[in-house]
């Protein structure tokens, strides 16, 4: 029995240091997706219908497999450039652009 919970130990905290990095990315990411386009894109990134109906636009979910798919690199080009009528979210560094990047892969339809 002893052998068996020292796995299970084990198996966590082998876990816990692997995902540790991205889940630390995420959850800054998580921060600045509140703080910066939460108002828009909604808390789970289904797009916000009157933000969208006011601009005239049809805002993808951010969860779908379309935005999914993209790259991190596309994913980042259009947090710090803008796409369309999305203004860019500007004075992120690269490394807090990959956060968001990070947090947004956490998104499940």
């Amino acid at each position: 029995m002893k052998l068996s919970n020292c796995s299970l130990v084990t198996a966590i905290f082998l876990t816990a240091i692997l995902a540790g990095p991205a889940t630390a990315a995420a959850a800054q990411g998580k921060e600045l997706y509140t703080s910066s386009c939460l108002k828009c894109h909604g808390a789970s990134g289904e797009g916000k219908g009157a933000i969208a109906k006011m601009l005239k636009v049809t805002m993808r979910n951010l969860s779908s497999k379309e935005v999914q798919a993209k790259s991190d690199a596309e994913l980042t080009k259009v947090i710090t450039a803008g796409q369309g009528k999305m203004k860019p979210v500007t004075g992120l560094s690269e490394a807090k652009a990959a956060d968001v990047v990070a947090y947004l892969r956490t998104l499940k339809p």
